[in-house]
């Protein structure tokens, strides 16, 4: 068989996604924090682009006067209509002629840019995280100061978990410290006395006897419930625990009670993430009957090219090095004014979009959401639901019912028996009011909290429930008959 080779030409489309696309598509998925960060990143690399402050004159081509209307907050350079797709070439995807002579636009600042904006409140401010160890290494500080006791001590509270508990032995700590396991034992004490209650338990049943004793009068039967019947506690053996110890039940069931309000995690209010201050993208504000849709705007920089470089390309010739660069950043520049400007316009599509359809949420609550989908924003507004997926990743929204993620307000739904449909999310706030004000005694099984929806018109499987119960995270009907309530 020969083998040979041959030129041959063959046609064919597919679609090419270019840098200046994706960074377009990349936009639409950013937070107004990260949106900010790339902004400021742009505006340290590109020369062309500029910020627009209160103070810097808005163009030096032509006099501002004081008829003319305040700079838009995204400042458009040009008016010719942006292309509709990429083109694969060198050239400029607009009309450079009508950029290089077109002054700037002045059209109306958007509301959130024309309000006095007021210092965030003191209660926003996020407070300075303290750590378990940070806390407990203070207390050592003042309890002693005999430096063995503190190198011991302070041993021991570096082998703490974040839930509280020692996690090493007392003869590692002892080598460690060249110590003996008596000293050791002694300053173990000392840690334990300090707050929160129940740290440097090596147990939870030590955890749990540790704060019981903190009280000068220690309730008796709580005690010896947890240092002799702990495991039996453990199975809610209850009726057990009352033989053995010869005591009516409803006396077992008091101290049950108290042992359930202590707290098995002593280290869980030091533990975890740093607190998270969430910046809402949009604020929804109610004037009168309509709900007006404001953009967060803070930090995000007005934008404009700098007109010392279009004297440059005006001056500059055709093959010149210096104006090919300077086409480039321009073009950069432009592509990312008009991709903040785009990134803007569909938020607050999207969001007068979902205001639209959750207008009995925000004007009743929680119970009135309604079932939404993104296909249905995407037809409301024209735009498919792969864009408003993107647009509503990571953004908050602030409204007179609260902070929520604009992915809340996306939820299947239960038909009803009138054919109108229900939120999940509104089915399981029902199926939490139904269980807090049951019998303690008789809980409700799912089956009949099944039947107590169907009569309120939402027909309902018990497996549903089962699930929507399980992710309130509330226990099935026989493990709540035995776990008491707090009084």
């Amino acid at each position: 068989m020969a083998m040979e080779a041959r030129l041959s030409l063959r046609q064919s489309q597919r679609v090419v996604m270019t840098p200046l696309l994706q960074q377009a598509i990349q936009l639409l998925q950013l937070s107004t924090l990260e949106l900010q960060d790339v902004v400021q990143k742009e505006l340290l690399e590109n020369p062309l682009l500029e910020e627009v402050t209160p103070d810097t004159p808005e163009t030096t081509d032509a006099p501002v006067t004081p008829d003319s209307p305040p700079a838009p907050t995204v400042e458009q350079v040009t008016t010719e209509a942006p292309p509709t797709t990429e083109r694969q070439t060198d050239e400029l995807p607009f009309d450079f002629n009508a950029v290089m002579s077109a002054d700037d636009d002045h059209e109306e600042r958007s509301l959130v840019s024309q309000e006095d904006r007021e210092d965030l409140p003191f209660e926003n401010v996020v407070r300075t995280h303290v750590s378990l160890a940070d806390h407990l290494e203070e207390q050592l500080r003042y309890a002693s100061e005999d430096a063995a006791v503190r190198r011991i001590g302070a041993q021991i509270i570096g082998n703490l978990d974040e839930d509280g508990y020692l996690r090493a032995e007392l003869e590692e700590i002892a080598q460690r410290c060249g110590a003996t396991a008596e000293e050791v034992t002694r300053v173990l004490e000392l840690v334990q006395g300090f707050d929160p209650p129940g740290v440097a338990a090596r147990s939870i049943q030590e955890c749990l006897l540790l704060q019981l004793k903190r009280d000068p009068l220690p309730d008796p039967v709580s005690v010896d419930i947890i240092e002799t019947y702990f495991d039996d506690l453990s199975r809610r053996r209850y009726q057990d625990i009352a033989r053995a110890m010869k005591l009516p039940v409803d006396r077992i069931m008091e101290s049950v009670e108290e042992i359930m309000g202590l707290e098995p995690k002593p280290g869980r209010r030091f533990g975890g993430n740093d607190s998270r201050y969430i910046v809402p993208d949009v604020f929804v504000y109610k004037l009168g009957s309509d709900y007006t849709i404001v953009l967060n705007e803070d930090g995000i920089p007005r934008l404009r090219v700098n007109s010392l470089y279009r004297s440059l390309l005006k001056g500059a010739g055709s093959g010149d090095e210096a104006k090919q660069y300077v086409e480039q950043k321009l073009r950069s520049a432009l592509w990312l004014i008009k991709s903040v400007d785009q990134r803007q316009r569909t938020l607050r599509k999207v969001t007068q979009s979902i205001v639209k359809f959750q207008r009995d949420f925000l004007d009743r609550g929680l119970p009135h959401l309604r079932p939404l989908s993104l296909r249905d924003v995407g037809e409301d507004i024209g735009m498919h639901e792969s864009t408003i997926s993107r647009v509503t990743t990571n953004k908050y929204v602030e409204t007179p019912q609260g902070l929520f993620e604009l992915k809340f307000f996306f939820h299947s739904g239960i038909a009803s028996g009138d054919g109108e449909m229900v939120s999940s999310v509104s089915v399981k706030k029902m199926i939490q009011d139904i269980l807090a004000a049951e019998d303690p005694a008789k809980p409700q099984s799912d089956q009949e909290v099944a039947q107590a929806l169907q009569k309120r018109g939402l027909t309902i499987a018990r497996r549903t429930v089962a699930k929507y119960r399980e992710e309130l995270g509330i226990l099935p009907s026989h493990q709540r008959r035995l776990t008491p309530r707090k009084r």
